[in-house]
């Protein structure tokens, strides 16, 4: 006798059955993922066969393994002629840099040329931030006096206080006649007001978003987001670091608390490495059109003999290429290794990187929040710092309030702020960007930092790690799982 259980397993259960086999078969054969995202994967559909179906369709979709990012021929031609002459001139040894202690990173400088076109400029000037209230102060400050063009491009704007006054302020310079664009990311913006650029756009403000929902709240892209925050202002100034436009990156937020992040206002021909980034994201979000007009690359003054490399990464490059330049600042280390980031959930080679580098008698410390924004990341963050321990890494938990910093300074030499934080996410799903400056000033001012930081900090030694009670571990267990996915 058939029963009501059976024709609903027939409908209902047997389907799901076949389509979970379907898709672990396509994980398993033709999406060539990382063995430990496809081992994370398989176990999501086997335990929750129906939840993981919808979170594969959100979260696991390969990415086509395609140039999103194109530039005329023309163009490209002139960055390459830039690139193999730089090249050159490195490889006979004619780039000498002012204090001798950087020549180590010569090779460096030629993996970046490689594998990310990233030209070296050597007549920067920069101002680090370190508060919310600094930046935006300066951010609002070149956005008053620009006088033709103001291109912006950030993964969350908010609808408070701050992200009106930002997008008040290019309203305001769009109905001057300054040329503004302003670039959003799809689901970073995806609780904004639906008419919340409305006046911008009246006053003459052009407006993108970078794989945008075609239903509110619901982006079948969940992954490869845009996650870069840039401005330039003119073409002579850029902005580049880790703060979103929001009341919380001012501290405001009391489930936060004190917003710690970091952020470089950058004067000089390094801009042009911003701006460029800014033209190859905008004419995908938004149609080709937007032109590499000598008008957007103005020639300048030397400010000083800061050198600077702007590098992207996200899934459409065959190349991790910040993962890469992180290892590569690892492995070059005499003295010590500083790292500031809210999420850490490191790939293998990263964990190794630094427990070789700490083994071999190199200072390597990392700080990471005390509180998480997102529990999962947060615990496996936790997971790894403690395996770290053993290798005599040093790991803190900032006390103040949130620390949101994507930094890494070395032997206080040479350093790196952006957007990608120290995780898989940014690794491999999101689109970043971030200076690397090769200068004893600005990454002596980094590593001051770090150190000032520090006062406001819990150390995690072995001893307070070892001694984390049970549904600690488990939390971590569980997280550590998934990290794969996060």
């Amino acid at each position: 006798m058939t029963t009501v259980i059976d024709i609903l397993f027939d409908l209902f259960f047997v389907p799901v059955l076949i389509l979970n086999i379907l898709f672990a078969v396509t994980i398993v054969f033709f999406e060539r993922k990382n063995p430990s995202a496809t081992l994370a994967w398989l176990s999501i559909l086997f335990f929750l066969p129906i939840v993981g179906f919808v979170l594969y369709l959100f979260l696991g979709q390969n990415y086509r393994r395609e140039k999103l990012f194109k530039v005329k021929a023309e163009d490209d031609a002139r960055v390459q002629g830039l690139i193999a002459a730089q090249m050159k001139s490195i490889a006979a040894g004619e780039v000498a840099f002012k204090d001798a202690r950087l020549e180590a990173y010569q090779s460096m400088v030629l993996m970046l040329m490689r594998n990310n076109r990233a030209f070296l400029t050597a007549d920067n000037r920069v101002t680090v931030y370190t508060d919310g209230e600094e930046k935006f102060a300066a951010l609002l400050d070149a956005i008053a006096g620009a006088r033709d063009f103001i291109h912006i491009e950030y993964y969350i704007i908010r609808d408070d206080a701050l992200g009106r006054r930002v997008v008040g302020a290019l309203t305001e310079k769009a109905q001057q006649g300054v040329e503004v664009r302003l670039l959003v990311d799809g689901l970073g913006c995806t609780r904004l007001p639906r008419h919340f650029f409305d006046a911008f756009v009246g006053a003459g403000g052009r407006l993108a978003r970078f794989f945008p929902s075609v239903v509110p709240y619901l982006n079948v892209r969940m992954n490869y987001r845009n996650h870069r925050k840039i401005a330039v202002i003119d073409g002579t100034v850029g902005f580049v670091g880790g703060f979103n436009i929001g009341d919380e990156y001012l501290g405001k937020d009391p489930r936060f608390g004190y917003w710690r992040d970091t952020a470089l206002k950058i004067e000089g021909h390094a801009v042009a490495g911003l701006q460029g980034r800014f033209f190859l994201d905008w004419n995908f979000a938004a149609g080709p059109g937007l032109s590499f007009s000598p008008r957007y690359f103005p020639e300048m003054a030397p400010y000083s003999e800061t050198r600077i490399q702007i590098v992207s990464s996200g899934p459409d490059a065959r190349w991790n290429q910040v993962k890469e330049a992180y290892l590569k600042l690892i492995n070059s280390a005499k003295k010590s290794v500083y790292i500031q980031t809210p999420y850490f959930v490191p790939d293998e080679s990263v964990a190794d990187a630094l427990r070789i580098a700490a083994l071999s008698g190199v200072d390597v410390r990392v700080m990471i929040p005390c509180k998480p924004d997102h529990p999962f990341v947060y615990w496996a963050s936790y997971s790894f710092i403690g395996e770290l321990l053993e290798a005599g890494v040093r790991a803190y938990t900032y006390e103040r309030g949130f620390i949101h910093a994507k930094t890494i300074v070395v032997d206080g030499l040479a350093a790196s702020v952006g957007s990608a934080n120290w995780d898989e996410r940014s690794f491999r799903l999101n689109f970043e960007t971030n200076a690397f400056v090769y200068d004893p000033a600005v990454a002596g001012r980094l590593h001051e930092v770090f150190l000032a930081d520090t006062r406001d900090c819990s150390e995690l030694t072995p001893a307070v790690y070892a001694a984390r009670g049970r549904v600690v571990k488990v939390k971590e267990s569980v997280s550590r799982l998934f990290s794969p996915l996060l």
